[in-house]
């Protein structure tokens, strides 16, 4: 195959209903969505935000820099030029988030990130009157500790150790060290290895919180595109959110709203969030824990703080940086700062954005395209080379491994072990004693179907028993088979949800960075496989 080609997601296996409804515009899914994505589509939300404040606006700046000063990162083309964009009435952003996983996580990360810039890119061709600024959102605030401590490496897993609590973007990056120490074992002494392995540690060592390491891996990476990133953990910001926040306390509205939206998704397909009564959680110094209201007080679970309603508004008025949102509030907070039109995100995210229109319609928020990511497998030249001497295909791998087998060896191997024709000529001789016992003594029509059921279940048996024959005569390619399997699906998931960069990065350096957006279409809902 080229560089790179596509293959619908539907015959990849691996999406759930909803998205391959989503995919096909389909009427199931219009109530929870204002418009699919098309260029054509982003028309009317640029005129939907037109009127996006300034005063947000430079607020939004002024954060910004605040925030990229705090990391010790200059602020140097293109970025310095997307921040000065950011003040027009006529720039718009696009946007994707992840949660702050040690040394960028999965490889969809990357994928998100490149998919944002090039549909950014795309935008600016369509309509060339607008600016477009791509947005990443460093989710620093989530406090799942486990989901973000540890990368799959080379069939093992590398584990940041602490007992840490509270939001992790707020943590300290101690115990990173021997990580990147084990990292370095693993990646070698490569000239570009070294230098994904520069980027992690100047990261982990020169900064002092999850949040400022990661926002410098992340900018290194895509500093050529002008990528801006951004965090909500900033008591500028939150002051915004205020109305919103005060109506998740002491109004229903939000949560009614969700709760019917997502009764009425999960009548076809399922709800991926549950709203709760208060979306929001306490946050502090080694704290973030939910607030729930037990009678006249609202109390910060697992802790002794509470508040009455008049000290709660109070708090929230003063310091609007202590509240933190779920994820029913997140996606509201980004539009509410955010001049923006669209969220790139995976299946489950576009399955709970679908779950918030609702919500956005009640307060008045304008609702963006919620656009499903790119999924990608990339294809070193050594899997590359496997895959012809077996005569296959990337592509061709896309089903169980058990299947795969069977039909390679169909496939490759003509002998009729599925013993069809076997098959067919027992049931036309049976098909004939059924018409005799029919005419000459009816009662025998069971014992004639008895007989044909034990027959073919021979067949069956023995059809099993010549594919494990025809499996073991032809072992070295499954065992080859295998092999390739598992190394473009680890453990039989999609290497996007596994894999890491680090070890692509360390075979071609920031040119792979390079080909993966030039390879890119985000409005292509295919799924990508390209060769390296």
């Amino acid at each position: 195959m080229n560089d790179s080609e596509c293959i619908p997601y539907k015959d990849t296996g691996y999406f759930t209903p909803l998205i391959l409804d989503y995919l096909k515009h389909a009427e199931s899914l219009k109530p929870f969505i204002e418009d699919f994505p098309s260029l054509k589509s982003f028309e009317s939300r640029i005129q939907g935000r037109e009127d996006f404040s300034h005063e947000q606006r430079q607020i939004l700046q002024e954060s910004l820099r605040s925030q990229y000063k705090a990391a010790g990162i200059n602020i140097e083309e293109p970025l310095a030029a997307n921040i000065d964009l950011l003040g027009s009435s006529k720039c718009f952003t696009v946007t994707t988030g992840h949660q702050n996983n040690i040394l960028s996580g999965p490889l969809y990360f990357v994928y998100k990130i490149l998919g944002t810039i090039r549909l950014s890119e795309e935008l600016k061709k369509a309509y060339p009157d607008q600016d477009f600024v791509p947005v990443f959102w460093m989710a620093t605030e989530d406090h799942d500790f486990e989901e973000i401590a540890s990368i799959n490496l080379y069939g093992g897993k590398l584990q940041w150790r602490n007992d840490l609590k509270g939001a992790v973007g707020r943590m300290p990056t101690f115990g990173m060290g021997k990580v990147l120490d084990e990292l370095e074992e693993h990646l070698g002494s490569g000239k570009h290895a070294q230098k994904i392995l520069q980027i992690f540690r100047a990261a982990y060592h020169d900064h002092d919180t999850l949040a400022q390491a990661t926002r410098y891996l992340t900018h290194e990476l895509f500093k050529d595109y002008g990528l801006v990133i951004l965090d909500g953990d900033d008591a500028n910001l939150k002051k915004a959110m205020i109305p919103y926040f005060m109506e998740d306390l002491l109004g229903n509205g939000i949560h009614e709203r969700v709760e019917k939206s997502s009764q009425k998704l999960a009548q076809d397909y399922f709800a991926q969030i549950y709203p709760r009564e208060i979306n929001l959680f306490y946050l502090q110094a080694g704290i973030r824990e939910r607030i729930e209201q037990k009678g006249d007080q609202f109390k910060v679970l697992n802790t002794n703080i509470s508040f009455s309603e008049t000290e709660i508004i109070k708090e929230l008025n003063l310091y609007p940086e202590r509240f933190s949102p779920n994820v029913v509030l997140r996606p509201l907070y980004q539009e509410v700062i955010l001049p923006n039109l669209a969220y790139i995100g995976g299946g489950g995210e576009i399955a709970y954005w679908l779950q918030l229109k609702d919500m956005f319609d009640f307060l008045k928020v304008p609702y963006p395209l919620p656009i499903l990511r790119n999924s990608v497998m990339m294809i070193p030249e050594k899997w590359q080379n496997r895959l012809k001497d077996l005569d296959l295909e990337a592509k061709d791998l896309f089903q169980k491994l058990e299947a795969l087998k069977k039909n390679y060896i169909r496939d490759h191997f003509p002998e009729d072990i599925e013993l069809e024709r076997f098959e067919k000529q027992l049931e036309g001789i049976f098909t004939d004693l059924e018409e005799v016992a029919n005419l000459t003594d009816r009662s025998m029509l069971g014992a004639v179907n008895a007989q044909r059921q034990k027959q073919l279940k021979g067949i069956q048996n023995l059809r099993k028993k010549l594919i494990r024959a025809e499996k073991r005569q032809h072992s070295a390619h499954m065992e080859k088979l295998e092999r390739i399997y598992f190394a473009l699906f680890p453990k039989g998931a999609l290497q996007e949800r596994h894999d890491n960069i680090a070890v692509f990065y360390a075979d071609h350096g920031q040119s792979l960075i390079e080909k993966i957006h030039d390879s890119l279409d985000p409005l292509d809902f295919r799924f990508t496989l390209i060769n390296l």
